[in-house]
């Protein structure tokens, strides 16, 4: 009789329940597993897109070479989308705040999916010239719409460790593509037509991933104070000042800080890639190294920002970014010091290693910046990383003309020695621009670079509106 009695209580009790549950309180994904879904999902079109144009970008030069361009016309072919997208950039953030982080990076995929299908069409040097520069185009929608949703999706602890697995992935898939490639044109006696339908198919895969997997856009005002009051360390104000924080327009101080870092960017990058597309000829020919030594230097420095990408991520993420901003430059002063002075293949392996070790320090510290900056206004959070994205891309087109007129008129050795110069000056510029930070204005960026101790910011920033009260 009791059994029955406790058991007829627990049935009311348990219809009380369902009676009165609200649909807002049936059970739901809970919101750190769906952003980890769509953190997942923006990787693999990270790996599964640089795989699919890895093999476009070993088969296209060839290629092109057939056709009858010239070396000189090939260089332009293959600089023409960063040129593009470089300049469109900040149109096309503007066009992603609006039309929405999604939609914008699917239609991007979408496109470059259409120009692997090009290719296979493709018969004159005008096509490929046309084709490059829809590539350039979408390049300029993707990128600003890909950061800010790993901006948004990444998590506030975790922010930099997203973007080191976003670039890690990408690196990985880009040397897999570049394999793939040379395998299939090889099995196939050179059908390029057969690769490009390869690298089409491929560009399909990561469509599903973002479609699938990747939620639609959340109002980001909201979304930003939300994060803000509960999580981030970097915005630990009473209620009030957030929502002027976050609701800062692009302009005065903001756009003054945007700049500060492309300035940043461009010095970083342009040195960085001064050695890129130079560092075959400055191994076979200054170092007398054979094309097979200089290629397994190529496989070591694979590993290495494959291993050095996390692992910089993970210190970024635990208060060490200015240590891992300092790294890039770091990383190219001692390789252009080791390239003059070992000019062997033990020195230039210890000079590439150091040289991609740097990058991989600086893409998720980087990309953890891009994050914090446009938080400051996330209603134009992809048109702050645009303008961000760009001094980038301008580094990375000026670094090796630069590097180029050096070595043409000067020499070796004054090329590398101007490398390692503003790789002093770009060391002396973080230092100045980090620590002015910390100062009056920007005092949570600052910190953003300083901290020690994100659990005990965090803390902080959840005690303190109750300490004001």
């Amino acid at each position: 009789m009791g059994f029955c009695l406790t058991d007829s209580r627990a049935s009311i009790f348990i219809f009380l329940i369902i009676t009165e549950m609200h649909p807002d309180r049936l059970p739901q994904p809970s919101p750190r597993s769906t952003a980890n879904r769509a953190t997942i999902a923006i990787v693999a079109e990270g790996f599964l897109s640089r795989l699919s144009f890895g093999i476009i970008s070993f088969a296209l030069p060839i290629y092109a070479h057939r056709l009858g361009l010239t070396l000189f016309e090939i260089g332009v072919l293959m600089t023409l989308n960063q040129v593009v997208a470089m300049v469109l950039k900040p149109a096309m953030g503007w066009v992603a705040d609006r039309v929405g982080l999604k939609r914008s990076f699917t239609a991007s995929i979408v496109v470059r999916s259409l120009i692997a299908l090009c290719l296979v069409v493709a018969t004159s040097p005008w096509q490929l010239y046309a084709i490059k520069a829809i590539h350039g185009g979408s390049k300029a929608l993707r990128d600003p719409a890909a950061n800010a949703l790993i901006a948004e999706h990444g998590g506030k602890k975790a922010i930099a460790s997203a973007f080191a697995w976003y670039h890690t992935a990408k690196i990985a898939a880009g040397s897999m593509g570049k394999a793939i490639a040379g395998i299939l044109l090889t099995a196939t006696a050179s059908n390029f037509a057969f690769a490009f339908n390869i690298a089409f198919l491929l560009s399909l895969f990561p469509l599903y991933s973002v479609i699938r997997y990747l939620k639609p856009d959340k109002p980001r005002e909201t979304t930003a104070i939300a994060a803000s009051q509960s999580e981030s360390p970097l915005l630990s104000q009473p209620s009030d000042e957030i929502d002027e924080l976050t609701s800062l327009p692009p302009t005065g101080t903001t756009k003054s800080l945007i700049l500060s870092f492309s300035i940043l960017s461009f010095a970083i990058n342009g040195t960085a890639e001064m050695l890129r597309g130079l560092f075959p000829i400055l191994a076979t020919e200054y170092a007398g190294l054979s094309e097979a030594e200089t290629g397994l230097i190529y496989i070591v420095s694979t590993v290495i920002v494959l291993v050095s990408g996390p692992i910089f991520g993970w210190l970024a993420d635990r208060g060490r970014q200015e240590l891992v901003l300092l790294v890039r430059s770091f990383g190219n002063i001692v390789s252009s010091i080791v390239y003059i002075l070992a000019p062997n293949l033990v020195g230039f392996t210890i000079g590439k290693l150091s040289d991609d070790a740097g990058k991989g320090a600086f893409r998720p510290v980087w990309g953890a910046i891009m994050a914090q900056v446009s938080s400051y206004a996330p209603q134009h959070r992809a048109q702050t990383m645009s303008w961000m994205l760009v001094g980038e891309d301008a580094g990375a087109i000026a670094g090796p003309i630069l590097a180029g007129l050096l070595w043409s008129t000067w020499g070796l050795p004054i090329m590398l020695g101007v490398r390692v110069l503003l790789a002093i000056a770009t060391e002396a510029y973080t230092l100045y621009l980090t620590r002015s930070l910390e100062g009056a204005g920007h005092k949570n960026l600052g910190a953003s670079l300083s901290v020690s101790s994100e659990t005990n910011c965090s803390t902080e920033a959840r005690e303190l509106p109750k300490s004001k009260l």
